[in-house]
């Protein structure tokens, strides 16, 4: 059971005693610069939806067992589903601090805020229910940041 705490607590990040959710974003944010590190700076970005891809369905299952273990719903050191909605912020963007930055702000402002439908999806029951909200704050994020570089000509 300790090496499945391990994962849902976001490496332990969610014991944070001061905003897990954030320790858990900013876990994920390290994770992505590892990659960068491992497979260098013309990694295709390919390679980071086919992470995310594959990691959906047991990240569910991570953070089910999250709610099992805390005997309750969508407890609070559970924050795997920051590390993914991170990972679901970054799809497309190139690698760079400002790219990070910006993706770890407003991803934080959209898993806060909670705007429509995400606020819904989290009533869904166990894991999927914790993820799911997640990825759509993610997805939210992804969009966002997409438009301000397309549209706003804002370099990151």
């Amino acid at each position: 059971m300790r090496l499945k705490r391990f994962l849902f607590t976001g490496f332990f990040s969610g014991y944070s005693p001061f905003a897990p959710g954030t320790a858990g974003t900013a876990v994920g944010m390290l994770l992505y610069f590892i990659e960068y590190i491992v497979f260098g700076p013309n990694i295709h970005w390919g390679v980071n939806l086919a992470i995310v891809l594959i990691l959906l369905y047991p990240s569910v299952r991570i953070c089910d067992w999250g709610e099992i273990f805390f005997k309750e719903k969508d407890p609070g050191p559970v924050v795997w589903d920051e590390i993914i909605g991170y990972w679901v912020t970054m799809l497309f963007l190139p690698y760079s601090w400002k790219a990070a930055a910006a993706g770890f702000v407003l991803f934080r402002i959209m898993d806060v805020w909670k705007p429509f439908p995400i606020y819904q999806l989290q009533n869904l029951k166990g894991g999927l229910g914790i993820l799911i909200d997640d990825v759509a704050a993610g997805i939210y994020s992804c969009v966002i940041l997409h438009i301000l570089v397309r549209f706003a000509g804002i370099n990151l």
